[in-house]
């Protein structure tokens, strides 16, 4: 989900940039980025499905521009002693602001911008309605100065000097909010929603960047609505699990103002648990507590909080055997780029919400207020916040970005080591994935594409994926499913031939993990905002970064649109993932194992072979599927993957088994 109205630096930006709607390296120094604008031919008429030259060529170009000084002064604040304190989720406030020109001044025709936070539901600051929300008024400090404001893009208010030249020092008192309908909120609590103040100081038409230090506030969640359970996917006998309950509101945001008991309903007899847990007033309405898994079987738990708001958590398979299940959140944003929240609450969110085994932070190399790849503090707070956050055996934190290329598609780059660069998409040295997997060779790192049959943008899978570093591909997120035209919530805008299973048709090895593309702060539970999401099942004995890289790279894993669905499937000895030699000029035949538990009643269960349903098995709504299919005559270049559908569109996918001719055949 990507948003455009920030970036509102020159008309050719904001035209650009309004192509693709509303959604979701070092950096080369100024005179390397004026370089560069020439290298993208904005009328190509050839190239990658979806190419976006006109705004690769507009994001150069603006990168490239040096700000004048006058478009670089001034300060803002907020006025603490009158307006709302705390923002609330979808509630009106009035927000009081003082913006003080710069040593340069203001020029007459130059503007100041003030950009409320574009990625949700703030209220449009606007001049013409008094009665409407975001009615917004300016009063100047001198009666001599004359302004001029409208709204010029979505949340974005401009300010236009039309009199005399405004001199440093002087101010514009602005109250956003100002009518009786106030400003509404968005839905999505965060610490420090900022208001972004820009100016456009000598008149010209570009703006500076926005001011580093412009104001924020609060937004506090609404009233407690909803309860997450969360158990773990496997266990062994006797061993002591973790149960994650958290109370949060209608939006699915942390921290409602809840205290009181969670109680169990008919608690198992094979779970060893307290019958409730007291959650106190600063507890943040989220706790966890430990239990015994003491027998064989699959458990799931109802509990009931406050009386009224109940919750059933996904199962849990306690059994001798069977690989152990992590489940991560490989991508996802922070208000640092498109998205909502701070580093801190997006990890906060992940292990103690969510809980989640490992977790990622993607924010967009270019794209954001302050880009990453232009401010290296923001790079430096998520370094360091990662690092913070990593509990081996408890809790992973993977330090990663999301390489933003409007050409060729966008990649998350995850670096499992303590340290990376964050290598831009927009400059020419690291423009193509070949590029990009050149500079990243040889470090401990992985790179997918993710909404790769369309979207805000496909993958150029002319491209073959590099076989070290790009074991995987994101099938599923927020977007919908890139796996294939017939499979749930299929992603928007498809180019055909484009979807993953048309590309394993190719010859592409790729194993499968979803993951949510969170925009609002509840990574681990994007699903709980969208009809779809996206999760990571990682096969793994060690949670460790380590790990977790080897097995990804080894394509142990699988994919899920939201739901903690337990899939395990093999091709007789050979597990998800795995790559199967077939003798030259033969072909293997073997039972198929699949076992399904699913985190509501089953649809049916499907068997895709090298491009084809070849089987599909109604389920008439059970939880649980346990079957062996006879698969006969698998030649090399075959694969085979099963899907698992829910009555309610919830969805796994396992890592396809691939074939290939033995070694000297």
């Amino acid at each position: 989900m990507l948003h455009t109205a920030y970036l509102l630096r020159s008309a050719a930006v904001s035209a650009a940039l309004l192509s693709i709607g509303f959604g979701c390296g070092p950096s080369t120094d100024r005179a390397d980025r004026a370089e560069v604008v020439e290298a993208v031919a904005p009328d190509a008429a050839e190239g990658p499905p979806g190419a976006k030259w006109d705004l690769v060529a507009a994001l150069r170009e603006a990168a490239a521009r040096d700000p004048q000084p006058a478009d670089r002064g001034g300060r803002a604040w907020r006025d603490l002693s009158e307006g709302t304190q705390q923002a609330r989720v979808r509630t009106p406030g009035r927000f009081v602001f003082t913006f003080e020109v710069g040593e340069a001044g203001i020029a007459t025709g130059g503007s100041v911008f003030l950009q409320i936070s574009p990625f949700w539901g703030w209220s449009t600051p606007q001049t013409e309605v008094p009665d409407a929300p975001g009615f917004t008024t300016i009063e100047p400090s001198a009666d001599d100065i004359e302004i001029e404001a409208r709204a010029v893009d979505q949340q974005l208010l401009r300010i236009e000097n039309v009199g005399r030249l405004l001199r440093a020092g002087e101010r514009l008192r602005i109250v956003y909010g100002a009518g009786p309908a106030g400003a509404i909120a968005d839905e999505y609590a965060e610490k420090n929603s900022r208001f972004w103040f820009g100016v456009d100081g000598d008149g010209d038409g570009e703006r500076g960047p926005y001011l580093a230090d412009s104001p924020g506030v609060d937004v506090a969640p609404g009233p407690a609505a909803r309860l997450v359970i969360t158990l773990p996917t496997t266990a062994r006998p006797e061993e002591t699990i973790r149960i994650t309950v958290a109370v949060l509101d209608a939006f699915g945001n942390t921290g409602p103002d809840f205290s009181g008991d969670v109680r169990f309903e008919d608690p198992p007899a094979g779970l060893l648990l307290p019958d409730h847990i007291t959650l106190r007033a600063d507890d943040g309405a989220r706790a966890t507590v430990e239990a015994v898994a003491r027998e064989p079987g699959v458990y799931r738990l109802r509990a009931v909080a406050g009386g009224d708001i109940g919750g059933i958590s996904n199962p849990l398979l306690v059994a001798a055997a069977g690989p152990r299940v992590l489940w991560g959140d490989l991508h996802g944003h922070s208000a640092t780029s498109d998205g909502t929240g701070t580093v801190f609450d997006y990890f906060t969110y992940a292990r103690d919400v969510a809980a989640l085994d490992v977790s990622v932070l993607t924010d967009h190399d270019h794209w954001g207020v302050r880009p990453l790849d232009e401010n290296p503090d923001l790079w430096d707070e998520i370094v360091a916040e990662v690092e913070r956050f990593n509990e081996p055996g408890r809790f992973v934190t993977v330090l990663g970005y999301e390489w933003t290329s409007w050409i060729h598609g966008h990649r998350h780059v995850l670096y499992f080591g303590k340290h990376g660069k964050v290598y831009s998409s927009i400059s020419s040295e690291y423009e193509s994935p070949l590029q990009l997997w050149k500079a990243l060779e040889g470090e401990p790192v992985l790179t997918f594409a993710h909404h790769s049959a369309g979207g805000p943008i496909p993958t150029n899978w002319a491209i073959p994926p590099d076989p070290v570093l790009e074991p995987v591909t994101e099938i599923v997120s927020i977007h919908g499913s890139s796996e294939a035209l017939d499979s749930p919530a299929p992603i928007y805008n498809a180019v055909p031939g484009n979807f993953v299973r048309d590309v394993l048709d190719r010859g592409y090895r790729l194993g499968f993990v979803g993951s949510g593309d969170s925009h609002d702060g509840h990574p681990g539970l994007a699903r709980i905002n969208a009809h779809t999401g996206g999760l990571a099942a990682i096969l793994s004995e060690d949670l460790t970064r380590q790990g977790v890289l080897d097995a990804v790279r080894k394509r142990r894993v699988y994919a899920t649109n939201g739901p903690r669905i337990l899939l395990r499937t093999a091709f007789g000895a050979h597990g998800m993932g795995a790559t199967v030699a077939v003798p030259d000029g033969e072909s293997l035949s073997e039972d198929l194992f699949v076992h399904v538990v699913a985190a509501a009643p089953l649809e049916r269960v499907d068997l895709i072979r090298s491009g084809q349903i070849v089987d599909s098995l109604a389920v008439d709504g059970r939880l649980e599927v346990m079957l062996e299919r006879a698969v006969e005559d698998v030649r090399a270049g075959e694969y085979l993957y099963i899907r698992a559908v829910q009555q309610d569109s919830g969805a796994a996918w396992s890592s396809p088994i691939f074939f290939e001719r033995s070694p000297g055949s």
